[in-house]
């Protein structure tokens, strides 16, 4: 079994990898002299000039290839794998751990706990930095990937030892600190549970992470995620509204004192936050470039505000009768039922919402992107009545479009019997409304 290198499984037509003789089979062994462990070492030093490019042949033959790059432009090589086949696993044993208070029945891949920093840059996902080496830090630093997703959750070493159950959680001060001092850029998030790292461990938090700034460019506070299905794991609640406001009051005294010593608000209150609390979410200014929208910070925000542009340019009648039906989570239910009521007044237009309660990760769940299929056909006689469904693409996984439990569009629609349409903003709401129409 080789320990390193990646096979070509397609090259770009045109590519100057292609004009270089590199083919598909072929085993990019290394790059400038550098070993090409994973698809980041491709990446970082196929960024030169100049790339020398040590290849093995199907047959066994090695050979050499001098590359004029243009970094720009890219080298044009696609490969048979990801490139990250050995994904590292999460070693801890969190106690609010999502994955630990799921049902059964999900995709297999939705029970997989990874932790590896390689996700983190490539796609955004959040790593504890509790399973990285001295030599995976030296890495990351050395080939510039930035930027990375913390969980911190807490800087206190014992309390973070105690949420993660890691004796290694309590060095995050120490390795969030070598990161930013060698120009690594850290998105940071703390998931909240009432009476555990609220309160003075927040304000704590806070004001170590931010002692790290510009380093560390943002902090998200979210709440704890909590589903019907917590027997035998260690006692949570949910915030209660009063709890809820007192977080988006004391985010927004913090975002104050941080525009004015940062001139950038720095912590960052998650949406449901704000639903909890019975408050609307800030104007587009208090998220400053929106740093942690896959996050759930923000996307309420964004959406309101692209509803604002698109409910302007509505037309005033469509061509024909036309029934909607908008569905949400229990959540979406105060941002989407005025969106229905300005449609209602486009004549020959009917639009009504369905706020969905989760039934399979239970009613204390109440985001849109976690609603399964079998939700939605819980309500198959109420969506028997609208001519179209409309479902956010927030319930879709981004690499197929099939639900959490394995549902696409299309198996809806054929149990419904109505056409099922996915929309992932306003815009891409009125087009599919006005398709339907024969606008």
């Amino acid at each position: 079994m080789k320990k390193h290198g990646l096979t070509v499984g397609r090259v770009a037509a045109g590519s100057i990898a292609g004009e270089a003789g590199v083919e598909p089979g072929d085993l990019v062994v290394s790059i400038n002299g550098h070993a090409v462990t994973d698809v980041l070492d491709y990446h970082f030093y196929g960024r030169d000039s100049l790339v020398v490019m040590e290849l093995q042949k199907e047959n066994g033959e090695r050979r050499e290839l001098e590359i004029e790059n243009d970094p720009g432009q890219g080298l044009g090589i696609e490969f048979k794998t990801t490139g990250l086949e050995k994904i590292t696993r999460c070693a801890n044993k969190c106690l609010f751990c999502f994955v630990d208070q799921m049902p059964g029945g999900l995709r297999k891949t939705l029970y997989i706990k990874d932790d590896d920093y390689r996700l983190s840059f490539l796609q955004g996902s959040f790593v504890t930095l509790t399973n990285m080496t001295e030599r995976d830090l030296n890495r990351v630093a050395g080939l510039r990937l930035s930027p990375l997703y913390v969980s911190v959750h807490t800087t206190n070493p014992e309390l973070r030892r105690k949420m993660l159950g890691n004796p290694r959680a309590g060095e995050i001060i120490d390795q969030i600190g070598y990161l930013a001092r060698r120009g690594i850029e850290i998105h940071s998030q703390a998931v909240i549970c009432p009476g555990i790292n609220d309160g003075g461990e927040l304000e704590k938090t806070v004001a170590d992470l931010a002692g790290l700034w510009p380093g560390v460019r943002s902090l998200a506070v979210v709440p704890v995620g909590i589903t019907s299905l917590r027997d035998g794991l260690f006692p949570l609640r949910r915030f209660s509204p009063a709890e809820a406001a007192g977080i988006v009051e004391r985010v927004r005294e913090w975002q104050k004192t941080f525009l004015k010593s940062f001139n950038y608000p720095f912590v960052f209150a998650g949406d449901e936050f704000y639903f909890l609390a019975g408050r609307r979410v800030p104007p587009r200014r208090w998220y400053a470039d929106f740093p942690q929208t896959e996050n759930g910070v923000g996307l309420t925000r964004l959406f309101l505000d692209r509803w604002a542009g698109v409910r302007k340019k509505l037309p005033p009648r469509i061509k024909k009768p036309l029934s909607v039906c908008l569905v949400t989570g229990a959540l979406g239910r105060m941002i989407m039922e005025p969106v229905a009521g300005r449609l209602n007044r486009v004549e020959n237009l009917r639009a009504g919402v369905l706020a969905v309660r989760n039934g399979f990760f239970g009613p204390t769940v109440t985001v849109a992107g976690l609603l399964t299929g079998r939700d939605i056909l819980k309500h198959r006689d109420e969506l028997k009545k609208w001519d179209l469904v409309i479902l956010p693409d927030s319930m879709l996984r981004r690499d197929g479009p099939i639900t959490l439990d394995g549902m696409s569009p299309e198996d809806l629609e054929r149990t419904v019997g109505r056409p099922v349409r996915t929309a992932s903003g306003p815009a891409q709401m009125v087009r599919v409304i006005r398709e339907a129409a024969g606008d």
